[in-house]
């Protein structure tokens, strides 16, 4: 490769933490607080909804095109063409069947117009998806990511106007009409890149060769289907599930933004990692040192920001919203706890769909699927939106678990003791270090628990955890 994953990482984190945290907590979180609890509790039902049913839209396409264009570069002009059509076909399916759920749930005529937009806004952002796994598939990673924070840019130009001059009058379909602008420019952009590299585009409809991408696709499908199910359903639920569902889904979305927020960092990540992992791998290359040094530069700031921030909850929860945030700290507390096997399973999950390993993957995916559902149906009723969060947790370690557990053995690692040891380590002394010392820096609660984050990252790298010349050693050799 011509460029080191950590230049490509650095730039990815670097333009999305410009971007994505201002969009999360100076738009999104903004909207909330202007339109409500109730009203935000329910466009964030719907969208999780729309989210679960997004499926349909992909079946598997875009980690199937992600693994095959970085394994086989030429394959984009043959492939484009055709699924380009596949996906407006999809498109319609997709809004069949989430409007006729939209009808089995009860949708009044006001849902249903909200719901038709989201349902759009998730064709337009399958489709940009799908763009984006051809340019990284090209290992144009300096493209993609650039690509990755126009929509959210266009959104806060669109949305931070409309705040700023009709706060007053601001409604939840505008937040959702400036989605549906956003993602259409950006799917215009990303077209024409692609577009560019492929050199060749005809709309044409070759029912053999979109055969065959749906049967070489549906296992990327149903693992997308699965995982979605027991990471989006609580939402759903918590909404259906309860008397005051609308204001308990509010508060749960509350709650989840910065789990949300800091997610999408490792989703990032793992996009960088997936045709990485399946290049090496076709080369027969040895994976071990990239997949360790990938977990260790994700699971150390993870760390650091769970342990910090959950012993700043209040301070969080109080700063960013106007109403609930008792409610929101303890559920916070919990959903954050989450945010290490969502991080764990960025890395050894995309291993693991790299190798093609999608069989035991969707059997882990379903157990998690059923586990959950099972969990938020005793959990919500007796803890509300609370219950729906312990649910989640409990999903998201085993499931996590169990990857590390199959990589190991799939791919022969050697079980790192003095890295486990050292990760027990760095976690006790990051949670001794919050304990003494939170509040104690500065009378600024912001600042000093900016403050105990440094200190802990140097902490990394006092007990050799994080090792410079590690860094420096896969630059210096192009992993």
């Amino acid at each position: 490769m011509k460029k080191t994953f950590l230049t490509n990482l650095i730039l990815l984190v670097f333009l999305n933490l410009l971007v994505k945290p201002f969009w999360i907590f100076g738009i999104d979180r903004t909207v909330q607080n202007t339109v409500g609890a109730e009203d935000y509790g329910v466009y964030a039902a719907m969208f999780s909804l729309s989210i679960i049913l997004n499926i349909l839209l992909d079946v598997g396409i875009t980690n199937f095109n992600n693994r095959n264009i970085a394994q086989h570069s030429q394959l984009l002009r043959k492939y484009f063409s055709n699924i380009v059509i596949l996906k407006c076909l999809l498109g319609v399916i997709y809004a069949v069947i989430a409007l006729a759920v939209g009808a089995l749930l009860g949708f009044t005529f006001e849902k249903y117009k909200l719901f038709i937009f989201l349902i759009f806004n998730q064709f337009l952002l399958s489709f940009i998806l799908y763009l984006r796994s051809n340019i990284s598939g090209l290992h144009k990673y300096k493209t993609d990511s650039i690509v990755s924070v126009i929509d959210r840019v266009l959104m806060i130009v669109l949305c931070g106007y409309l705040l700023l001059t009709y706060r007053s009058y601001f409604k939840i379909e505008w937040f959702v009409y400036a989605q549906t602008i956003s993602y259409t420019i950006t799917c215009a952009i990303a077209f024409i890149i692609v577009y560019r590299n492929a050199s060749f585009f005809r709309i044409r409809f070759n029912f053999a060769f979109l055969l065959l991408i749906i049967k070489q696709s549906y296992p990327f499908a149903l693992l997308v289907l699965l995982m979605g199910l027991y990471t989006r359903m609580d939402m759903v639920m918590v909404e259906y599930l309860l008397p005051n569902g609308a204001e308990q889904a509010g508060i749960y979305a509350q709650s989840y933004r910065i789990l949300d927020a800091v997610s999408m960092f490792a989703y990032l990540f793992a996009s960088l990692l997936l045709p990485m992992f399946a290049k090496m791998l076709r080369a027969r290359d040895s994976i071990g040192q990239l997949t360790k040094l990938s977990f260790v530069l994700l699971i150390i700031p993870t760390l650091v920001f769970v342990i910090c921030t959950w012993f700043y909850a209040w301070e969080l929860m109080n700063l960013m919203y106007h109403h609930h945030f008792n409610e929101s700290t303890d559920i916070y507390k919990v959903l954050i706890i989450g945010f290490v096997p969502i991080s764990s399973s960025y890395i050894f999950g995309t291993l693991l769909t790299a190798n093609n390993s999608l069989r035991q993957l969707n059997i882990i995916a379903c157990c998690g699927m059923i586990l959950n559902f099972v969990l938020n149906m005793i959990f919500i009723p007796q803890h509300g939106a609370y219950g729906a969060a312990l649910a989640s947790v409990v999903t998201l370690y085993l499931t996590a678990i169990i990857q590390i557990v199959l990589s190991t053995r799939i791919f022969s690692f050697e079980i790192q003791y003095k890295t486990i040891f050292l990760l027990v380590v760095f976690i006790a002394l990051t949670i001794t270090l919050c304990l003494t010392l939170k509040g104690a820096l500065s009378e600024n609660w912001i600042y000093n628990m900016a403050m105990l984050m440094i200190i802990a990252f140097a902490g990394a790298f006092a007990i050799r955890l994080l090792r410079i010349k590690d860094l420096f050693a896969i630059v210096k050799h192009d992993v």
